[in-house]
């Protein structure tokens, strides 16, 4: 988890949208043109034409809904115990500093001062986006209920998910993020949530070298994660690599605008000013369509507008099936 929705909030004028979940194409876009229109309500047309046609998440009955039981694809879920580490890229001739130094490559050593100021942030101003996007974090995570015990989550920062998925018997979570100052936040949230300590682990990596084992868990959650990556296909790969044959990706991403609107004219103005602000957050990416090209076999994305995201919209919340 990365600050950036906290700094867009107090630094770019909000985008007021009640939309609800919606099942969309990743790639789809529709074409709008800058001329004569100002960017104020131009921006609000284009919100309000992706409002149209919209479902609540909690009655949408098409093929795309992920609350929906879609498949038993675990008889039988692994010991509650804390799966052992093992190097990434996980053949065993691996060494086990090879996440160590992808971690000191990708994202090297920051002064304490500043992780530290970055994580406390993270922990206390991201109260408004996580109350508007609470209900379709709780459709989402409901999907791990029964169904898997041994989860890893990408980015978990101050540890906002666990609230929604950590308090189930015999859970045991994986916390990776390369801002060891997140610790003592994720493992109060982890406390708080109702996990046992002997059943979360924090770990100070990147998404792109995970220090598990191939095969090894049966869910990945990653939240606000892919915009600020140094790779996101790689980071796609490890998902898939940790993941057992069945298991399930969670995710919630803000993607690109669709292309010739004027909010993503406005993104790609802002694109470098976000990296510096925002810990390499980028406001361009076209996550959505990674996922579905990565290999999984089955991708289901659906598109919301955050009003507390200003100009981090859209987001995409999905499952992918691995």
């Amino acid at each position: 988890m990365l600050m950036h929705t906290a700094l867009s909030t107090s630094l770019y004028p909000k985008i007021h949208n009640t939309q609800k979940l919606k099942a969309v194409n990743s790639s789809a876009s529709e074409s709008t043109t800058l001329k004569d229109v100002t960017f104020h309500s131009q921006m609000q047309n284009e919100l309000n034409q992706l409002k149209k046609g919209v479902k609540d998440p909690l009655t949408c009955s098409n093929r795309f809904c992920f609350c929906c039981s879609r498949r038993d694809f675990m008889a039988t879920v692994g010991a509650a115990a804390l799966l052992p580490i093992h190097p990434s890229h996980a053949s065993d001739d691996s060494s086990p500093t090879d996440s160590m130094a992808m971690l000191n490559r990708l994202h090297p050593p920051r002064p304490d001062w500043y992780e530290e100021l970055y994580a406390t942030a993270m922990n206390t101003s991201m109260k408004s986006y996580e109350a508007e996007i609470e209900g379709y974090k709780s459709e989402l995570f409901a999907n791990l209920r029964g169904q898997a015990k041994q989860i890893l989550e990408i980015g978990i920062g101050t540890g906002p998910n666990l609230k929604y998925y950590a308090s189930e018997e015999g859970t045991s979570v994986y916390g990776i993020d390369p801002n060891r100052k997140m610790e003592k936040y994720a493992k109060a949230a982890a406390d708080a949530a109702g996990l046992p300590p002997a059943n979360f682990k924090f770990l100070h990596a990147v998404s792109e070298s995970l220090p598990l084992r191939d095969a090894s868990v049966d869910a990945v959650i990653g939240t606000l994660v892919l915009c600020s990556v140094a790779d996101v296909n790689l980071t796609l790969q490890e998902v898939r690599r940790v993941l057992k044959p069945g298991g399930i990706y969670l995710f919630v991403e803000h993607v690109a605008a669709a292309d010739g609107t004027v909010l993503r004219f406005i993104q790609g103005l802002l694109d470098p000013l976000q990296q510096t602000l925002a810990d390499g957050c980028h406001l361009t990416r076209k996550t959505g369509k990674d996922i579905t090209e990565a290999g999984f076999s089955d991708v289901d994305i659906h598109q919301a507008v955050l009003s507390t995201a200003s100009v981090i919209n859209p987001h995409i919340i999905g499952i992918a099936h691995n």
